[in-house]
């Protein structure tokens, strides 16, 4: 299991110094919000991709994943029932499909609640047949450019299309293909799910729905600065033999950013070396 730390918590610094600062902290990669790298996106190309790519590998970092993928440039929705609209955001997210195999990265994250959800006097299930039409035209591109979309699920105070991974997998199974999966937001899944994250990952990454967890707490801090479970979360993923990403995904950077960084890369590798040594006297 690998531990990313996604880049906008860092935001403040130089990219050169995002990596420096992550890479110190214990990092083996950053996932990155394309929000970050440019004011417009849509003209982030190859060549940034190769430079991006070459900063991290000199501070031996991977890009593992991109999320946060509908920030900038505004306006864009892909719920929405202006035909043109949701072409030109298919068409963006196409862009960042292939910005995202330039950079090495194995995934894409769709959060972007606002980008997801109804418009004023559209029902959910519009808004959600138009999300899965553009995730239908995604997955084929998505396949071909060596890379897995994924769909997240979040909890309902932040979108009410697709909050749960039973939502999220019914999607991935009526598109049906290899291109597009989803993945497990632990702080989401504390606002949304009935069944406990452990649970949830033991069902679904045997059933080969998801493909890439974030890790985080209820109170939008990072993991283990509150009340969420993180060492039941890493001893599914360690049982099932996961082999893909974690993130830390903070929203809350207490008491800093670099601070609250610090703290969750080292919480997230002190259960893991615990999991280590309870392995080794059994």
């Amino acid at each position: 299991m690998k531990l990313a730390l996604c880049n906008e918590m860092l935001r403040h610094l130089p990219f050169e110094a995002q990596c420096a600062t992550a890479a110190a902290l214990g990092y083996a990669g950053l996932e990155l919000a394309p929000f970050t790298l440019a004011d417009d996106p849509s003209m982030l190309g190859e060549r940034d991709a190769q430079r991006l790519r070459r900063i991290a590998g000199e501070h031996g970092l991977a890009l593992c994943s991109l999320h946060w993928l509908l920030v900038k440039p505004e306006g864009l929705s892909l719920s929405t029932p202006d035909a043109a609209l949701h072409a030109r955001t298919v068409g963006f997210l196409t862009h960042l499909i292939d910005f995202a195999a330039a950079c090495g990265a194995e995934v894409l994250v769709h959060g972007s609640p606002k980008q997801r959800a109804p418009v004023t006097g559209q029902s959910v299930e519009d808004a959600l047949a138009r999300v899965e039409a553009g995730l239908a035209e995604l997955a084929p591109h998505a396949r071909s450019a060596g890379v897995v979309y994924c769909i997240e699920p979040l909890g309902p105070f932040e979108t009410k299309v697709i909050n749960t991974l039973a939502q999220a997998a019914a999607l991935v199974d009526r598109i049906h293909s290899p291109g597009l999966r989803t993945m497990l937001d632990l702080s989401a899944a504390s606002h949304a799910e009935t069944d406990d994250p452990a649970s949830l990952l033991r069902r679904y990454i045997t059933s080969g729905h998801i493909a890439h967890v974030q890790l985080n707490d209820h109170n939008r801090r990072g993991p283990g600065q509150g009340d969420t479970p993180v060492a039941p979360v890493l001893q599914a993923l360690r049982e099932l033999g996961y082999r893909g990403w974690m993130a830390v995904e903070a929203f809350d950077y207490h008491p800093d950013p670099v601070g609250c960084a610090a703290f969750s890369a080292g919480y997230v590798r002190g259960l893991m070396q615990g999991l280590d040594a309870r392995e080794e006297t059994q």
